[in-house]
């Protein structure tokens, strides 16, 4: 496993970034067959986790904090806070007063005493960026978190973000997570390059599309997702959108058959190929999961391959605009001029 540079941090990551999210009711249950997998992404090389305190109702934070037993030290643990766990309002977002009583509940969770990267799940566009950077920064003094990460900014967030830390003298965000894939390339207009400027590290979600490159969809193949069975306008087949899909998805996996590998090592590999990504978060449910993932980390890609599939999904365009996770609170009827 070849480690990169995580940012600006002088912290050294793997380029595969093992997400726990399937790991609790909303997944994999069995705890014991979880640590399983946890233990053999960590011996395969993979030095980078991913969690968040909504994922399972903070069950993924039981189930990783038990895996890294013993082998803490060896890990770069990140988690998220943000998302609602109840219907308090005061249970989510990112005031101080709910950053304070978050990152307590994941670090008893997690059986440690300090975060190497604590993250804002989403941005929240009605609470001053400064009042979340302070409370972190706080936290950063206090030992409790080494840096800070967002997830799921949009460029101009991410600027401002910036800006609000280098005025007021506070803690800066250093990562962002954004959803990237072949199939949702948005990120490369604009999220990507104001990442590398600010000189952040970009740890990308969902290389699979949600599944839609994971192989098992081929088009006129009788497990094509239909609306039914997935609910949602990502996996509403009656939308154009999700038929370009299919066919996209179609020519992928003839390309990646071509040249000797699955469609998910040809993803994967795609994803961490470009120069802003620093990781790719692969959430498996599964050990059968995680074997497909691993060799994606040592293949390299051709220029030939590369062509292709800009031919197939132009640069910065993402088929499906319901793909997208961010920017989404620019876009609501209540923000537009119609």
């Amino acid at each position: 496993m070849q480690y990169r540079p995580l940012g600006r941090t002088g912290v050294q990551v793997s380029p595969l970034c093992l997400g726990t999210m399937m790991f609790g009711p909303w997944g994999n249950d069995d705890e014991a067959d979880a640590i399983r997998v946890i233990h053999a992404a960590l011996d395969a090389g993979i030095n980078f986790v991913d969690t968040a305190d909504v994922y399972s109702s903070g069950r993924s934070e039981e189930i990783t904090g038990k895996a890294l037993k013993g082998r803490r030290d060896d890990v770069v643990l990140a988690t998220k806070f943000f998302m609602p766990f109840d219907d308090d309002p005061n249970h989510r977002g990112g005031s101080r007063r709910w950053i304070m009583r978050a990152v307590e509940n994941s670090l008893r969770r997690l059986g440690t005493d300090y975060l190497d990267l604590y993250q804002v799940h989403r941005p929240t566009p009605d609470v001053d960026i400064e009042e979340t950077l302070g409370a972190l920064s706080d936290l950063v003094h206090q030992g409790k978190v080494r840096y800070l990460g967002s997830s799921s900014f949009a460029g101009s967030q991410i600027v401002e973000a910036q800006w609000a830390s280098r005025d007021r003298g506070l803690e800066r965000f250093v990562t962002e997570q954004p959803p990237y894939s072949i199939l949702v390339r948005g990120i490369e207009a604009d999220v990507l390059p104001t990442v590398q400027r600010h000189g952040m590290g970009a740890l990308t979600y969902s290389p699979l599309g949600g599944g839609w490159l994971s192989g098992r969809w081929r088009k006129d193949a009788a497990g094509t997702p239909t609306s039914a069975a997935r609910p949602g306008v990502r996996f509403d087949m009656s939308l154009p959108e999700n038929q370009r899909k299919l066919d996209v998805v179609e020519e992928l996996a003839l390309l990646a058959e071509a040249n000797g590998m699955t469609l998910i090592e040809l993803s994967i590999a795609w994803v961490i190929r470009h120069q802003g990504v620093t990781a790719a978060i692969v959430g498996p449910r599964t050990m059968e999961q995680l074997e497909s993932y691993l060799p994606a980390a040592e293949i390299e890609l051709s220029d030939e391959i590369l062509d292709r599939i800009d031919e197939l999904v132009a640069p910065g365009v993402t088929i499906h605009p319901g793909d997208h996770s961010y920017g989404a609170f620019e876009l609501q009827a209540a923000n537009r001029r119609r």
